[in-house]
């Protein structure tokens, strides 16, 4: 089976390819709200979408001419992407303008007769040459490169997102290697065997230094030297609460895969959660979406149930239904079998036990 798999590397560039990244970084944006002003205008004008390319532009903005091609065009992809999204789907909102300060600093080129390519610890970039790269793990052998990203963090730091394709052997499922992953705010899951993860708080630990770094840059003078400073200590203290969350992720979803086939887990909407519950820090805090992605990628079977599947009520001995219970009820007793339940522990059992019908 063929799939697609992406490896994020960090590099690092030298003098002259930082110039070069920033350049094409630029460029990328350019086209990208160029096209966009030109699409509204016609818009506005004929009711009818604007199909153009970077190419229209290369002899008045003669620039363009020193960057990746396929930087550019990569950029008009994501913009007829995010077009057409709104079109299809008015909730996913209108495309946004690029900002310089605010954007993620980032462009995509695509491997054409290897110009994308890795050799003796470095990266061939069309336009830019062999970086320095980390290779921290393998890539899988005959893989065949399909694009890169080359992103700048607000640390400035390089990272490259590598896209390879490769073929899978088909793996075996063992059904007894199940288990059920309950959402707990306070313990970020409980599981079907009564674990718990104990997730440690990383933004709630680190939000009291954070805050005082924040009142610092709010007093001084918008886009001074001393703010640019101020802006990049904030900006290390959010990259160590999030490389401490993928951190913590990755490992645990690691041991996960490392002992089961099988992960059944709700599927639940964080966003509606964070939004409608008043629960935005806690749960924006435990990255759970993030955390369904690791496992996605590393089980060999991941199964969502419904979300309105009434897993905290119903008693996974008897089957049966307690429609009394509320949300500040933490253990129960059925009063059909007499079963002491905990309250997560039952609903990742029954998660269990459904997504196992499902497989």
């Amino acid at each position: 089976m063929v799939k697609n798999k992406a490896y994020k590397f960090r590099l690092y560039p030298n003098q002259e390819q930082q110039i070069m990244f920033a350049k094409t970084f630029g460029c990328a944006r350019f086209i990208y709200n160029k096209m966009l002003s030109e699409k509204i205008a016609y818009y506005g004008l004929t009711k009818k979408t604007l199909n153009i390319t970077p190419a229209k532009y290369k002899d008045e903005f003669p620039f363009l001419k020193e960057v990746d091609s396929l930087a550019l065009a990569n950029a008009q992809l994501n913009l007829d992407k995010a077009y057409k999204n709104f079109f299809r789907d008015k909730s996913v909102g209108f495309p946004k303008y690029k900002s310089k300060h605010k954007s993620r600093q980032r462009y995509t080129t695509n491997n054409q007769n290897g110009s994308v390519r890795i050799e003796n610890n470095k990266i061939k970039l069309p336009k830019i040459g062999f970086v320095k790269i980390k290779i921290h793990r393998n890539i899988p052998e005959n893989s065949i490169i399909k694009s890169a990203t080359v992103e700048k963090t607000p640390t400035d730091k390089y990272y490259v997102s590598v896209l390879v394709e490769y073929e899978e052997t088909e793996n075996i499922i063992d059904k007894s290697k199940a288990v059920g992953l309950d959402y707990s705010m306070t313990n970020f899951y409980v599981d079907s065997n009564g674990n718990k993860a104990n997730y440690p708080k990383f933004y709630r630990n680190a939000q009291e230094k954070l805050a005082r770094e924040q009142r610092k840059l709010s007093k001084m003078k918008l886009h001074s030297n001393n703010w640019y400073k101020q802006k990049k200590i904030v900006n290390k203290i959010h990259e160590k609460i999030s490389n401490q969350r993928k951190d913590f992720l990755h490992k645990l979803s690691r041991q996960i895969a490392n002992v089961c086939d099988i992960v059944c887990v709700e599927d639940l909407n964080m966003k509606n959660m964070s939004q409608y519950l008043n629960f935005g820090k806690s749960v924006m805090d435990n990255g759970w979406g993030m955390f369904i992605e690791f496992l996605s990628y590393k089980v060999k079977k991941l199964i969502k149930i419904d979300k309105w599947f009434p897993s905290s009520k119903t008693c996974h001995v008897c089957g049966y239904k307690n429609d009394n219970l509320t949300l500040s009820d933490r253990d129960w007793t059925c009063p059909d079998c007499g079963t002491h339940h905990d309250r997560d522990i039952n609903a990742s059992i029954n998660i269990l036990n459904q997504g196992l019908l499902l497989v």
